[in-house]
């Protein structure tokens, strides 16, 4: 079995791109329910919920800090491999749980039926959202274990 080899240079800059990235998530989140609903309800929906919405926001940034450490590899190595991963899936599951207070600006265009159903199943979006970010976390992980061994 070939040893693992971290790049400390690119492996900072990675963490810190995630770390911004985890920032940034939150902040989309509290911006779109603060616009939609308003601040108190933006709090009181992040207290009831928070576990959730801090493990999307932590998945995507663990994710981000994986795919710009694989990226900086692959560019050092220059191999031409090309990855992508998203952070749609936690995004909206983040503001999953409250867009079905969308209803009060949005009924003239008949999407009150699709605002409910999501709002009815907010935790189960999460889940889902959390599944997916576990998934592109052992995906890129496990690209990057590999691209590591062969250095």
């Amino acid at each position: 079995m070939s040893s693992l080899t971290i790049n400390v240079d690119i492996l900072k800059k990675a963490l810190l791109r995630g770390a911004i990235a985890f920032s940034a998530l939150l902040s989309i989140y509290f911006l779109i329910l603060t616009l939609v609903s308003g601040w108190k309800f933006s709090w009181e929906q992040f207290s009831q919920f928070w576990y959730y919405i801090i493990s999307l926001a932590l998945g995507f940034g663990v994710q981000f800090s994986l795919y710009t450490y694989l990226k900086g590899i692959v560019r050092e190595q220059s191999t031409g491999q090309v990855l992508a991963t998203t952070g749609a899936t936690s995004t909206t599951a983040m503001i999953s749980c409250c867009a079905h207070y969308l209803t009060n600006i949005l009924p003239i265009l008949g999407v009150t039926g699709i605002i409910t159903f999501i709002g009815q199943y907010q935790v189960q979006f999460f889940w889902i959202g959390l599944f997916f970010n576990l998934l592109g976390i052992f995906y890129i992980g496990n690209k990057v274990l590999k691209v590591s061994q062969k250095i």
